[in-house]
C-alpha cells in the first residue's frame, strides 16, 4: 500500500521515543526512535512493535513518548471579496 493511500486511509506519521536500559548497564537510559504510518488513537503497529520489542529483546523499556500527525490535511478555504482583472 502506497503512504498516500495510507494517508488517505487515516494513517498518521507517528514517531515513538523509546526510552530503554540494558541489562548490564541499568542505571544508564538510552534512546531508540521508531516511525511508522499508524492510525491513532490506538496505533496498532507501535503496539505490534511494542510487543516484538517486549518478546525479542533484552533491554527493559522504561517510558515510550508517542507523537503522531496527519500528513494530508484538509486545505485551507477563505472567502474571497474581491476580485481584480489587468488587462
Amino acid at each position: 500500500m502506497s503512504d498516500l493511500v495510507r494517508q488517505l486511509e487515516g494513517y498518521r506519521l507517528t514517531t515513538a521515543e523509546i526510552l530503554y536500559r540494558m541489562p548490564d548497564h541499568p542505571h544508564l537510559l538510552q534512546s531508540f526512535l521508531w516511525q511508522k504510518y499508524d492510525l491513532a488513537p490506538k496505533f496498532p503497529k507501535l503496539q505490534e512493535f511494542l510487543a516484538f520489542w517486549e518478546r525479542e529483546i533484552e533491554a527493559k523499556i522504561h517510558s515510550v513518548r508517542v507523537a503522531s500527525s496527519r500528513v494530508i490535511t484538509p486545505g485551507e478555504l477563505r472567502k474571497v471579496d474581491r476580485e481584480f482583472t489587468l488587462h
